[in-house]
Parts: C-alpha cells; structure tokens; sequence
C-alpha cells in the first residue's frame, strides 16, 4: 500500500469493506430464507415417509415422488398435549414444535423424567397415516438425551397405537459407529412389529442390552447397540418418556376410542 495513504482512509477502508460483506451476507442469508425453509419442510417429510416404511432408505426415489407421496399418504394435525384434542384453529404448517418447547409462553416445565426432556410444549405435532378416509397409522416425534446429543426422532405405530412399523432419527451427535448407529436403517429394522405398550397401555419397550429375542419371544425389546449403552439407555427413556402419559399418551388413548 502507497505510504502517502493516512491512517484515517486506511480505517475508512476497512470499515466500507466490512459494510459491503455484512451487506451481502444478510441480502444472502434473506434471499435463501424461502429455500433454506422449503429444504427443512423437505427433510422432516424425508424422515417421516422413512419412519413409516412408506420410503426405503436406500430406495431411489426423486425429491419430487418423495413430496407427492407424503402428499398423498400424510395428514399432520396439532393437538394439545395434556389431553390429546386436535387444535383446529392452529395450522399444522405454521406450527415449529421445537420452538414452542423452547417459549415458556408456549411450554411448561417436564416433570422430572430419565430422558432428560425439560419443557413440554403445550400443542404437538402428530401425524396420520391415510388410505382414503381409512387412518392406517399415526406417527409422533420424539426427543431425549443420549450420551452426548439430544436425539430427535419419529416414530411410527399401527392403528392399535402400539406395534411399531418403523423409527428414524434424524439428528444427534452421538459417536459414529457406536451411539451414532441409531441412525443405521439396518439397526432400525430390527424395531418393526415390536410392541410399544402392554396390556394395560403401560410403554415398556426397551433396547435391551445383551439382545432380545424374536418378536414372538420378546415383544418388547429389541436389540442394544454394542458398545453403546447410555445412547440405548437414552432411546428407551426417550421411547418410554413421549409414549406415556406426560407426552402423546393421552392422545394414543383418545385414537384408540375413535376420538380422532
């Protein structure tokens, strides 16, 4: 740089540089905004059409088929918490559960629970799986600490609310390879027809460390990840602390008597 240059345009340059990159940056960050929100509608859709089985993992499937299958097949509804109610006059699409969880105008505190959820929000999502008029499932997220992370997740029941037909999580930061393999379809295979409640609508399904049985033999259980156990200790607290009474038990109970 010229030596003739004074300190003061040497200042003014910089700040006039400064300007003109936080000038771009926030024009970028609001021009991105609409797709930014459109990619996170997509992924939430991704991961419930997986839950469901409705979409393989591995199936080659475009984002366009992805869209108009949980068109054709997914009803989202709000529904307060404490009793289960679909919300009417609140719109599913406008609704963000995870910052409802985080207002403590929209929130209450969680009782104290093994999952380590701290706030319940006072609407939830739910979703239902259709054919025609015909409600063939019903889909709730999930969340709770593992080792490191906290873990969110779907999980996807029959129309008796308590057989599972599939779980995805989708975001975590539990170790790869060992806690991060509870995103490993091959692992979340191993769910499918076991048994979230017993007979008395109790949730007492576990990973289960050491394996479990068959589904004929063991129902309730499925098999921990080797060399994971406080992430297979989170997944059951989580499972066993959303499917009760304090999370979407109340609404479970309302579908099981028709009140959809």
């Amino acid at each position: 740089m010229p030596k003739n240059f004074t300190t003061g345009y040497n200042i003014f340059f910089a700040a006039l540089i400064c300007v003109f990159w936080s000038i771009l940056v926030s024009a970028s960050a609001v021009s991105l905004k609409d797709r930014q929100e459109a990619n996170k509608q997509f992924d939430r859709q991704r991961n419930i059409l997986f839950a469901t089985g409705l979409v393989k993992a591995d199936e080659d499937i475009s984002r366009e088929g992805m869209i108009k299958k949980y068109e054709e097949k997914i009803r989202p509804y709000v529904i307060a918490l404490k009793t289960g109610e679909v919300q009417k006059d609140i719109q599913p699409a406008s609704f963000d559960q995870r910052f409802a969880s985080s207002d403590a105008s929209l929130s209450t505190k969680a009782p104290d629970n093994a999952a380590k959820v701290a706030r319940l929000p006072n609407n939830a999502l739910v979703y239902h799986v259709v054919d025609g008029e015909k409600v063939e499932s019903v889909v709730v997220p999930v969340k709770g600490m593992g080792l490191w992370s906290t873990m969110y997740g779907y999980l996807a029941l029959d129309a008796d609310t308590t057989t599972i037909l599939g779980v995805a999580f989708y975001e975590h930061g539990e170790t790869p390879g060992l806690g991060g393999e509870i995103s490993n379809p091959k692992w979340t295979a191993k769910w499918v027809k076991r048994k979230i409640f017993n007979e008395q609508f109790e949730p007492v399904f576990a990973v289960k460390k050491g394996g479990a049985g068959s589904v004929a033999e063991d129902p309730h259980n499925v098999d921990a990840i080797t060399g994971a156990t406080l992430t297979s200790n989170g997944v059951t607290n989580t499972i066993q602390f959303w499917l009760g009474e304090s999370g979407y038990g109340p609404y479970l109970k309302r579908f099981r008597e028709g009140g959809r």
